[in-house]
Parts: C-alpha cells; structure tokens; sequence
C-alpha cells in the first residue's frame, strides 16, 4: 500500500486526529486537501493534549512531510498562532517538513466579517463557525479570491484586495451595517503575514508528482466529514468543501495514481455540532450521558455535540459516496457500560423502509428504525473484546460490507486495536 485516505464517514468530530497521527508515523507524507481552520484534530501524546487545525497530523513525526494543498482555504493570522504553539509545545517545524501550496486561496478579514454577519443577521441559521470559510470559497469559485502567492507583493495584493471587497462593501454599508478595515489596512495586514509564511510556500502539486513518481506512502488527511460535504452532505447544513474522496483529486492532486485504501472513521455512536437534521439524536438522560462521558465538545469552537444512536443507512451511503474500503471504529468506551445500545438499520421514509441514504434526502421525513443491541461491558484492559461488542461490530460490518479495520477506546495512541493490515502496521 502506497497511498490511504482518511475522511471522516459522519458529520465530524469522529476521532481523526488519533488515527492519522497513528498512521502518519509510517509515512512519508500526510497531505492536508481541503477545509480551513473551522476543523479541530486532538491528539493526546503521553497525556499531552495537541490539538492542530491547519497543520497536518504528520507534523508530530520528524521523518514525515506535511503538506497543506491547494484545495485548502489559508487563514495566515490563525496559522501563525498555530505553528508558534505548536512549536512551544517541543516540536521542530521547518520548511523541510512542511510545505505550503502558493496556489491556495486566503481567507481574508472581509469573509470572516462576512461571514459572521450572515449567520448572526440572516434568517436561516447554518451553524457555521463564523472564520470565514464559505465566504473565500466563494471569492474561489467567483474568481475574485486572494491567493497565498499574491501576499509576497504589495501592489497585487492591493488590486486583488480592491476587487475582492467588491460587492462586500455594499453588503457590509447597506445590508448588515459592520465596520471592516480598509484595502491598505488589510494589505498592510496580509502583507506582514505574508513574509512570515513564505519560507513554507512552494509548488505542492509538483511536491506530491515527484513524490508518486518515487513510490512514496502517502496519507491523505480529511478535515469534518462526508455528510457535509458541500455536494454528499445533508445540503444546506454543509461545510463549503470537498469533504469525500473526490476533494483528494481537485485539492491535491494525485497525477497518474489513485487511493488505494479509503478509511472512513466512524464514532461509535452518531454526533452532530450546529443545526440540521438528525433522524437518531437523543433527547433524554442517556443522550446527555453520552454527550457528557464523550466530552462532546468542539475542538475548535467549544460548541455542545448532539448525540444519537449510529445511524446506518448514513453510513452506508458514506461508503458509496466516497468508496470507503474499511472503517475505523472510535470511543467505543463511550458506550461501555450504557444500559441500553441501539443502533438505526433503516428509515421510514416516505411510506417505504430504506437502508440508505442518498444526496437530497430529507432526513427531517427520517424516521429511524432503531435494532436493540446487547449492551457490552467492556474495559479495555488487554481482555478480549466480550461477545456483545464483537456482535456490535459484527452488525455493522455486515450492513456495509466493509471491514472494521481498526477499533479505538480511548484518545492516547495506546488505545487502538488495528483489526487489519495498514502501511504495515500488523494488526492483533
């Protein structure tokens, strides 16, 4: 195996961070192909908590190149703050071990005031994370965007800035009434920022090419997951990007090769940050306790997870959807314990039963048809996994078609039992 990708099956927070770091040690690049600082992955090392949202997970290993790709949304001010902790933290960040696509878009000052004043003064609320990331995808596909090249000269930034804020202007005087700085400020601003990053900056795609071409193993790291995906995911309570497989393709860039293992990480039980549909979610006592025991909190924003039961004909259709070939089932410990576990295995939908989901589908019409599972006990202590967790597994892996590959019970490195075969990690 060459080259695996790691994307999020649900709608997040599902424990990527562990398993990429886990995986990253054998590798010799991790790439970072979509997304912007709206994403949190934590890795706990020896009780030490590290938590990155732009910089790749491979960057905790010295031998590994981290790459962040054109497909990603750049906010240089919240980078900055990120390699300076990161590098407090121990860890030796250079320009040979992290490199930065010049061909990226930049996230401006404009899209996070954008951005913030739709959702806090529009009327549908999208629960975004307010840094401005649709905005500069926006700016992307409009063709107006600042890319991470212009900041290394002043008079094309200026120009580029002068039409970027464009339309904004009207909307920031005439529909939402905000302050924002002035094309010098703001030039002045990225400018600055600009010769403290441009050591990392280089011709990322030209990077991977000559890395494919060297048989390199390479680990493609995804950022939220494929049910927010902005053409997969429940639309419109979506992020603005690629989040399945196919952003690997366009934000990369993967000449004359393809991704030979796609391993979805799934929670073990369903989670789901800001608004939109959520045909398991749990209401009551036991929805808290799950909530409470998980510490389902965002890594980037704080905001309180709403937990259900795993949902899956989701799931299924993630694995469609992004041609999942395993999956990683994480915070099995969560559920230890609990007095009751079900899992959805279909929908009522429409006066029909459905066991998959499909882009469009109206979830809020879901109605969840819920299997009663033995409750399992288990602490993961060195025992094997008791009977009524391998039936657990055992449920979904026949649902999917796919293996667990992996299962994990805690957030340290040591708490993770690799079921299968990954870049030569052997499994027990």
């Amino acid at each position: 195996m060459k080259t695996l990708a790691i994307i999020g099956s649900q709608w997040g927070d599902e424990g990527k961070g562990k398993i990429t770091d886990l995986l990253s040690e054998k590798c010799d690049y991790v790439v970072r192909y979509q997304g912007g600082n709206n994403a949190g992955h934590t890795i706990i090392v020896d009780g030490k908590k590290i938590v990155l949202h732009l910089i790749p997970s491979g960057i905790l290993h010295p031998h590994c190149v981290s790459v962040i790709a054109h497909g990603v949304v750049f906010e240089p001010e919240a980078f900055q703050h990120e390699l300076n902790r990161v590098m407090d933290s121990g860890i030796t960040i250079t320009s040979e071990n992290l490199k930065i696509s010049e061909n990226l878009t930049i996230i401006t000052s404009y899209n996070k005031i954008l951005d913030a004043a739709r959702e806090n003064q529009g009327s549908v609320k999208i629960g975004t994370t307010g840094k401005g990331i649709g905005p500069a995808y926006e700016d992307k596909i409009g063709r107006r965007a600042v890319k991470l090249k212009d900041l290394f000269d002043y008079d094309i930034l200026k120009k580029k800035l002068s039409r970027n804020l464009g339309e904004k202007e009207i909307l920031f005087k005439h529909r939402y009434a905000v302050s924002f700085p002035t094309i010098e400020e703001e030039a002045e601003r990225l400018f600055e920022l600009g010769k403290k990053i441009k050591p990392f900056v280089c011709d990322t795609f030209s990077v991977l090419d000559k890395a494919i071409q060297n048989g390199s193993k390479i680990l493609y790291e995804g950022a939220q997951g494929i049910l927010l995906d902005i053409d997969y995911g429940t639309y419109p309570y979506v992020t603005s990007s690629s989040t399945s497989l196919g952003g690997i393709y366009t934000g990369a860039g993967i000449p004359e090769s393809h991704v030979e293992e796609v391993l979805g990480i799934t929670k073990a039980y369903t989670t789901r940050v800001g608004e939109g549909p959520f045909p398991t979610e749990l209401f009551n006592e036991l929805g808290v306790e799950i909530q409470t025991k998980g510490n389902e909190f965002g890594a980037t924003t704080g905001r309180k997870r709403r937990c259900g039961w795993l949902d899956l004909p989701l799931l299924k259709y993630s694995v469609k959807a992004s041609n999942l070939t395993s999956i990683a089932l994480t915070k099995l410990d969560i559920l230890s314990g609990l007095k009751e576990l079900k899992v959805c295995v279909a929908y009522e939908y429409e006066g029909q039963r459905i066991d998959c989901a499909y882009p469009g589908i109206d979830l809020t019409k879901a109605k969840p048809i819920l299997k009663n599972m033995p409750a399992f006990n288990d602490l993961f202590q060195g025992e094997p996994l008791s009977s009524e967790l391998e039936d657990y597994i055992k449920e979904i892996e026949l649902f999917l078609n796919i293996p667990v590959g992996i299962i994990a019970f805690g957030p340290e490195r040591k708490e993770i039992i690799f079921r299968k075969d990954y870049f030569g990690i052997i499994k027990r």
